[in-house]
């Protein structure tokens, strides 16, 4: 999987096509505008920087720019990253830290033990 990280200011952008497959970078300028404030100038620098990473690709005439890369796939690369940054890799250390802060419902816990079962029978039936 092609490491492209995204950016807080970034991920503005990628919600937009996302949600939209495609859109002119006029429209994502005037939207982003509306919701956030930026002025048009800093919504095209992040959209170049965008295009430079290869996470969107523009298309001519209109300056149409459309997604390269999935949300699915971001939130793979920027978990992982997240979990080297902070938990050393762990995802354990990291779930243990977390759980341990929650306040979690007796849905929640069944809903967990539903997950990590079956992940165990997933991973069974790999090996």
């Amino acid at each position: 999987m092609n490491e492209i990280r995204i950016h807080e200011g970034e991920l503005n952008v990628m919600e937009l096509l996302w949600s939209n497959n495609s859109l002119a970078a006029k429209d994502i300028a005037r939207i982003i505008k509306e919701y956030i404030g930026w002025e048009k100038n800093t919504t095209y620098t992040v959209i170049k920087r965008l295009i430079d990473k290869g996470a969107v690709t523009r298309e001519d005439p209109g300056f149409i720019c459309r997604a390269n890369v999935s949300k699915k796939e971001i939130q793979i690369i920027e978990t992982k990253a997240l979990l080297d940054k902070l938990y050393n890799g762990s995802i354990t250390e990291f779930i243990t830290s977390y759980l341990s802060e929650q306040n979690l419902s007796d849905k929640d816990i069944a809903e967990l033990k539903r997950i990590v079962g079956f992940n165990r029978a997933l991973n069974r039936r790999v090996e």
